[in-house]
């Protein structure tokens, strides 16, 4: 009987933060498969994970995921990350594959769930707590009230993107958006709307902001805006 895969959301950083699902899980999967960028890479996610869950470093397999600009290069390591998944469900073991946040929001996992669905194996994917919800509540604001609406893009899809969802919704998320909060910030002056941003950085984790969009700062990787119509 072959095995089933859990698709994990750990939520944003701080462990108490995780489901008693999402813990039951991992405790009880025969394998912990980890996404990292690079060989010897420590995950992020793993260590969120062991924050709340008892994982012992026997049964954790580390998973690459190359963040190569060649599309060909990263489709072969997505796939040969779905193979490798597949071995230790043809052996009859159940796979969990914890990853940051929401499991169905920019998540690694979505790479091999929809090739682990064509091939017929068994999945399930286990909800998280985004970021984003995450930030908000620890800047104390909500995301959206009454009849209004909001957008979730990435900053990666260009600046030009930026703009056009700012005209559509009421309020909006920008994720992965460090190394662009200087030119969103620019947009919002022009508009006169740049104190109506929040950023959230490293949320739950060491070196965490959350807090008014200070231009001139640096901020990392696990960044987010939230820009509200009103403040």
């Amino acid at each position: 009987m072959k095995g089933k895969l859990y698709g994990i959301g750990v939520g944003p950083g701080d462990p108490e933060l995780m489901t008693l699902k999402a813990k039951r899980l991992i405790e009880e999967c025969d394998i912990v498969a980890v996404p990292v960028k690079k060989e010897g890479e420590e995950s992020v996610a793993l260590n969120i994970a062991r924050g709340a869950a008892s994982v012992p470093e026997e049964k954790v397999r580390r998973i690459l995921f190359t963040m190569n600009k060649d599309k060909a290069k990263r489709e072969e390591c997505r796939q040969a990350a779905a193979e490798a998944i597949m071995e230790y469900l043809d052996a009859g073991q159940s796979v969990a594959m914890p990853v940051l946040g929401d499991v169905g929001i920019y998540s690694t996992y979505s790479y091999v769930h929809k090739k682990l669905i064509q091939a017929g194996y068994e999945v399930q994917m286990i909800s998280g707590i985004p970021s984003f919800c995450a930030g908000a509540s620890r800047a104390n604001i909500s995301i959206v009230e009454g009849n209004e609406g909001f957008g979730v893009i990435p900053s990666l899809k260009g600046i030009d993107q930026v703009k056009k969802a700012m005209g559509v919704f009421d309020n909006l998320v920008i994720m992965k958006v460090g190394s662009h909060v200087k030119e969103v910030y620019d947009i919002l002056k022009a508009e006169g709307k740049e104190d109506n941003a929040i950023i959230i950085s490293n949320v739950g984790m060491e070196g965490e902001y959350v807090g008014p969009l200070l231009p001139d700062r640096e901020y990392g990787y696990f960044t987010t805006m939230i820009i509200k119509s009103e403040m």
